[in-house]
């Protein structure tokens, strides 16, 4: 099937930007609030959701122009995204479990991208 890059483009600018309001989502879980309502409503929480419903567009508009299988497997990246966010922000640690699993995800994005 033919698609067009444009597409291919949107979702993973899609992706990497719900990887984003994921990261901003835990962050604002880091802090202490006064109350339910704050712990809800504040800016930090309010943008990453608007951040979520926006990438959803964005995935509904990349859909038409490519294999819904393809956004599968660009999905993926969603996992790289989120364990470099961690490193660098969080201090998370990296075992060869983690390195092992990401370079599957690649050479399997990879390989679907060359067969598939």
């Amino acid at each position: 099937m033919k698609y067009d890059i444009r597409y291919v483009l949107l979702i993973l600018v899609a992706f990497f930007l719900s990887s984003v309001s994921q990261v901003m989502l835990k962050k604002a879980s880091q802090k202490q609030y006064d109350s339910v309502i704050k712990e809800y409503l504040n800016p930090l929480v309010i943008f990453a959701y608007l951040l979520f419903f926006g990438t959803t567009l964005m995935a509904i508009i990349a859909y038409r122009g490519i294999p819904l299988s393809m956004g599968a497997v660009l999905e993926s990246t969603c996992y790289i995204y989120v364990t470099v966010f961690g490193v660098k922000l969080f201090g998370e640690k990296i075992n060869a479990g983690k390195i092992l699993a990401l370079l599957l995800i690649i050479a399997g994005i990879s390989v679907y991208s060359i067969f598939g």
